[in-house]
């Protein structure tokens, strides 16, 4: 209840602006827009769906105020062109009406574009790359600079113009200003390199021009990675130093963290508590005495409340924690905390399909993210019998949805719980965050009447005919692998066995000592579970040793003649990300060819030795 959380629901102003609450969507990119870069209809349900759910400010998505250099992206909006106005004024005008204060991100990518997107040279402070294996930028001349500046200021009377509450401007993630701001890449001799006040000369000339475009009463939030957190790069303190140069023309800061090659503190790693960041936003706080909007895995209410209240922070950012939860306001505000669809920071959907193979956001959490629950007004209206075999995350998901449109359904679970590997997986230390899904499924299936759920069931035809089914789901999840070694399968999870299966290295997790130095661990493979198992043990100080069965992959590979494929497998993704997946269609072409012509020659050589018999 609202009653609960005073601080939450406590209003704002900002110069003239008054905020609701204290609850932010921060900017976060979708690949929702057009590529003509207007808005989508996405877009607009998108946003609305966040505003009607409570949320307080709604900072939109990163805006391209100089196209195509500045472009992050094929479907990043722009406001570059008057053009692109009569989009925003409907976007506006609906989250007005549903009560949210609105904002807008304008950026300039700098490195961070692609010229495989744009056509043109990427441009920058100099010639360092935003992250390793990334192309190398041109340096931008004098008259380059001056000309963003200009565009900086048209871009901010296009943003108050619309009608939006206040304008955002980007300076950090390894986004243009930050290529400037950043010792990590501004390597310059010139006016706008090497001190303090140089390598800030170009942010404070464009908060300068968008001061002079939009009044003194017109909200500036400036978003600043207030720890860089890379070899050379800004500290805490530096930031409140540089801060010096541009303070005077912003209104609230936007404080985040993180650089392209410290990602894992740009977009949170799971294993970070709620409001890690929060002494950032304290320090810039404490010393510009302006408001400060600070994210960083917020999810937990009370958390939320508890930041608020210490006056850390003003108003409690959300980016991923609103995708997963549109409406995480209204259903704090109304106690329904319980049905809260925690973000689980796996950052797949989001991150992940936006800025590795360039697709539009998802959620593993929410399948709905810019459309909403529509499915729910779309009744059975006949009698329908679903059985549902499984209990884990997929069964759950499939059961709720068939008993919410109006089904019979009979959900069957072999083992004492709920959950599947969600649960199981959640007891290691750095995958908590995993048990806030299943536990919102179970909580979301107990509250549905004709939602039926039998433990110690399993699915066996007998036991699913009792229930006279005219639909069958099967979700009965997925099991570990074992690798072809011999005895391997005489001695795992064994009583007194030191070799242990993943899910046997869980169930005994708190058996394992908090200190294992001289204690050695040989974890076999090195994929993404394999590295939860090393990250585990290396906590504790343990000698840790991987087997990968590359050197098996090679050999076969070999005697097949897919050497090359399997090279290009590995190392173009990697070394040449940029390209790939800027290339993505080209890039698969090619391995699928260097696979047929390997095959090929494979078959040549395969006839050679039958007719040489």
């Amino acid at each position: 209840m609202k009653s609960d959380y005073p601080k939450i629901f406590e209003p704002i102003t900002i110069k003239r602006t008054t905020i609701k609450n204290r609850i932010a969507m921060t900017p976060m990119g979708t690949n929702y827009g057009e590529t003509s870069g207007e808005m989508s209809n996405r877009h607009m349900n998108y946003y609305s769906l966040r505003a009607k759910g409570g949320t307080g400010l709604i900072i939109l998505e990163n805006a391209n105020i100089e196209y195509p250099a500045g472009s992050n992206g094929t479907s990043q909006i722009r406001i570059d062109h008057d053009s692109f106005m009569p989009r925003y004024y409907q976007l506006v005008e609906n989250l007005h009406k549903n009560g949210a204060t609105v904002a807008i991100q304008v950026n300039h990518a700098g490195a961070s574009a692609s010229s495989a997107r744009t056509g043109m040279e990427t441009v920058s402070s100099s010639n360092i790359p935003t992250k390793a294996g990334g192309e190398t930028p041109r340096p931008m001349t004098k008259e380059e600079i001056l000309t963003t500046v200009k565009k900086y200021g048209e871009a901010a009377k296009r943003v108050q113009a619309i009608g939006f509450d206040a304008i955002e401007i980007h300076c950090g993630h390894s986004y243009l200003m930050s290529q400037f701001i950043s010792p990590y890449y501004n390597k310059r001799t010139d006016e706008f390199g090497g001190s303090v006040e140089n390598r800030l000369r170009f942010p404070r000339m464009v908060l300068e021009e968008v001061r002079k475009n939009v009044g003194p009463w017109f909200p500036i939030i400036v978003r600043i990675s207030a720890e860089e957190r890379v070899p050379g790069g800004n500290t805490l303190e530096d930031t409140l130093e540089y801060l010096e140069y541009l303070d005077e023309f912003v209104d609230m800061y936007d404080v985040s963290c993180g650089l392209n090659p410290s990602l894992q503190y740009q977009i949170d790693s799971n294993f970070l508590p709620d409001g890690w960041r929060s002494y950032m936003a304290r320090a810039v706080k404490d010393k510009f005495k302006k408001p400060v909007i600070n994210a960083g895995n917020y999810r937990d209410p009370k958390i939320v409340e508890k930041v608020l209240e210490s006056g850390d922070v003003d108003i409690v950012g959300m980016g991923r924690g609103l995708i997963a939860e549109p409406a995480w306001v209204n259903k704090v505000a109304t106690g329904r905390e319980c049905d809260l669809r925690k973000c689980i920071s796996c950052n797949v959907g989001c991150a992940g399909n936006r800025i590795g193979v360039n697709r539009p956001i998802r959620c593993t959490v929410n399948p709905a993210v810019p459309e909403g629950d529509v499915y729910k007004a779309l009744k059975v209206n006949k009698n329908c019998n679903v059985v549902v075999i499984g209990g884990g995350t997929a069964g759950l998901e499939a059961a709720c949805t068939a008993a919410e449109v109006g089904c019979n359904t009979f959900l069957l679970e072999k083992g004492e719980t709920l959950g599947g590997l969600a649960s199981v997986i959640s007891k290691i230390p750095a995958k908590k965050r995993l048990a806030d899904f299943p536990n919102y499924l179970i909580h979301r299936a107990e509250q549905l009447e004709n939602l039926y759920i039998f433990t110690n069931t399993e699915g066996t035809p007998e036991n699913i005919r009792k229930f006279h089914p005219n639909l069958i789901v099967s979700s009965t999840g997925s099991a570990p692998l074992l690798p072809p070694i011999r005895g391997l399968h005489d001695r795992i999870d064994k009583e007194g066995s030191k070799v242990a299966s993943i899910l046997g290295m869980i169930n005994h997790i708190n058996d394992y000592p908090e200190d294992m130095t001289d204690k050695k661990v040989v974890v076999v493979g090195g994929g993404a579970v394999g590295l939860d198992v090393v990250e585990f043990f290396a906590a504790r100080n343990a000698e840790i040793s991987i087997v990968l069965l590359l050197s098996v992959l090679f050999h076969a590979a070999s005697l097949l003649h897919l050497g090359l494929p399997l090279l290009y497998a590995l190392i173009v993704p990697t070394l040449f990300s940029g390209w790939y997946y800027s290339h993505y269609a080209l890039a698969n072409g090619i391995w699928y060819a260097l696979i047929v012509l390997g095959l090929i020659s494979w078959g040549v050589s395969l006839a050679r030795k039958i007719a040489g018999r």
